[in-house]
């Protein structure tokens, strides 16, 4: 017996699956019309009217308003792909959409949600088997396919227009950032890339630059801008005048009394310049605030210094030049320097900071007519540094255009013919739930995905295992050659992402609820969810996106 208060709400059995995957399924359509080249964008405005233009699946998700339990578990299928292989996150939630859709077929012709999970987690091992199998060897340095994986990545996006541009660029980031083991793999520490955006120029101007760019102005007009041989100080300390812990209240009486305290002011302040100077610094980055009188005795000394400094940068510089962060201005040593060059561009307003002949970050710096093109542009090329860093370090790549989920679905239909009992179904269910990358990939571009799909099948029960869609020209051709060209290693883990995401969801047959599941009709211990998409009551705020 369950004993549920007033507000409290029970769906069970068939009921509860019906909820799930429905809730599971409005997730996935919401994002499937962006995959691809061909791919549109949605709109996103939040609850303070701020506007977010993207196709980014992961972007997408995390940004609607949704709330409901289902869809947040669908959701985590795209942040887990975002962090482990930095795309694919639309095919991932997509694939999850339609292995739930497929399931609920299968439910409905009686078989049991365990033989569906077993034959689902069979046909995922086999199907990362299979991408292991078909993928190709790369080498680090083979910068021509490497450029075409970051291509594949930024195809669709904000990036795509200047995307040979931002993929040599993408390139040439990695490879500097990229260290061999002892073993022979190849490490990416993407910590040292940083990434600038600046508006009012054209994408085809950003930069790759060696070392740090910090965007703020020097706090005092007669401070240098330019040092070759700069030692610079990096502050996580205000040059103010420092407040009393506790309330205190002055009474003066007198003129003198008033200027004995500027005084104490003003000598407080020249201790802290003073303790700056005896350490070398020619050059202070400071995350807090500095004094106006501070700023003068600074310039008076010949020391650049620039305030409010994003923590994020003053930890790039830390790693650029190999410098500490110092948290007491008064106890600051020579030690605590980092040494380089500071060099000043006033048409672009920016410092750029280089480290010695030891350091290893670079900075992109992305251009971008307005503030909306530069922020997809970022999430553009972030996608792609992460795909390409991925590459580099796991050395496969597969086709791209559809090719490898065809491939996958083939050989997993052949592979079910000799798995017994119902879990047949649901491997033969899988391998259709794959060919909704080239389904949607055509729909999105225009074409029949149905005439697409057999036009695949054809090429590759040929043999041509690398064919898949042009969805420029509209034809099947071997996508390797045409230069669409995805890592392995997100293939493989989207594949796992969405299996064991639809596993979850189906092992679910009862949901107890203390508050409104946004259910309708029936009782209350088996009512069936009302309006299609069932207690995705946040996303109703969206319509007007999707």
């Amino acid at each position: 017996m369950i004993i549920m208060g007033d507000d409290s709400q029970r769906v069970k059995d068939r009921d509860a699956q019906e909820y799930n995957i429905s809730a599971a399924r409005a997730v996935a359509d919401a994002v499937r019309s962006t995959l691809g080249p061909k791919g549109m964008d949605k709109m996103l405005v939040d609850s303070m009217g701020d506007v977010t233009i993207t196709n980014d699946g992961v972007t997408i998700l995390t940004t609607m308003d949704i709330d409901n339990p289902t869809a947040e578990m669908i959701i985590e299928v795209a942040e887990t792909q975002e962090d482990e292989a930095g795309d694919g996150t639309t095919t991932a939630v997509a694939i999850a959409g339609e292995l739930l859709k497929n399931a609920e077929d299968l439910i409905e012709q009686e078989i049991h949600p365990s033989a569906i999970i077993n034959g689902f987690h069979l046909a995922s091992e086999q199907a990362r088997e299979a991408v292991d199998e078909v993928a190709q060897q790369v080498e680090p340095d083979d910068e021509e396919r490497i450029k075409k994986v970051a291509e594949t990545t930024m195809t669709g996006k904000g990036a795509e227009l200047n995307k040979d541009v931002l993929a040599d660029l993408v390139y040439r980031a990695v490879q500097q950032v990229s260290v061999e083991a002892d073993d022979g793999s190849h490490v990416v520490d993407l910590a040292n890339v940083k990434m600038e955006t600046q508006t009012g120029r054209s994408a085809a101007e950003s930069e790759l630059l060696q070392g740090a760019v910090i965007d703020k102005d020097p706090v005092h007009d007669d401070m240098p801008t330019s040092l070759d041989d700069a030692n610079v100080l990096l502050l996580d300390d205000p040059i103010e005048v420092e407040e009393a812990d506790a309330d205190t209240s002055v009474s003066i009486d007198s003129p003198d009394q008033l200027q004995s305290f500027l005084d104490q002011e003003e000598t407080q302040l020249k201790e802290k310049v003073q303790a700056i100077k005896e350490t070398g610094a020619n050059v202070v980055f400071c995350q807090k605030g500095i004094d106006d009188m501070a700023q003068h005795f600074l310039a008076k000394e010949g020391i650049l210094a620039a305030r409010r400094v994003k923590k994020s940068d003053l930890e790039f510089l830390k790693n650029i030049l190999d410098a500490a962060i110092v948290s007491d201005v008064e106890s600051a040593t020579a030690d605590d320097l980092g040494h380089g060059t500071v060099s000043r561009d006033d048409a672009d307003e920016l410092f750029y900071v280089e480290g010695g002949d030891d350091a290893h970050g670079v900075t992109l710096l992305l251009r971008g007519s307005t503030e909306h093109v530069v922020d997809e542009l970022e999430r553009g090329v972030q996608d792609a540094l992460d795909v390409v860093a991925t590459t580099v370090s796991d050395g496969r790549v597969v086709a791209g255009g559809g090719a490898i989920e065809v491939e996958v679905a083939s050989r997993l239909r052949d592979y079910a013919d000799s798995v017994s009992g119902r879990e047949q179904l649901a491997v033969e269910a899988f391998a259709d739930a794959l060919e909704i990358v080239p389904r949607t990939l055509a729909a999105n571009a225009g074409l029949d995905s149905i005439d697409t799909l057999v036009d695949l099948r054809a090429a590759h029960e040929n043999g041509d295992q690398n064919a898949g869609l042009d969805v420029f020209s509209g034809d099947v051709s071997d996508t390797f050659d045409t230069g669409v060209v995805e890592p392995a290693h997100s293939k493989e883990q989207a594949l796992s992402s969405a299996t064991e995401a639809a596993n979850l969801v189906l092992k679910i047959d009862d949901i107890i609820a203390a508050g409104d599941l946004s259910t309708s009709g029936g009782d209350e211990e088996g009512g069936a969810p009302g309006g299609g998409m069932g207690g995705m009551g946040g996303m109703g705020g969206m319509g007007g996106a999707m």
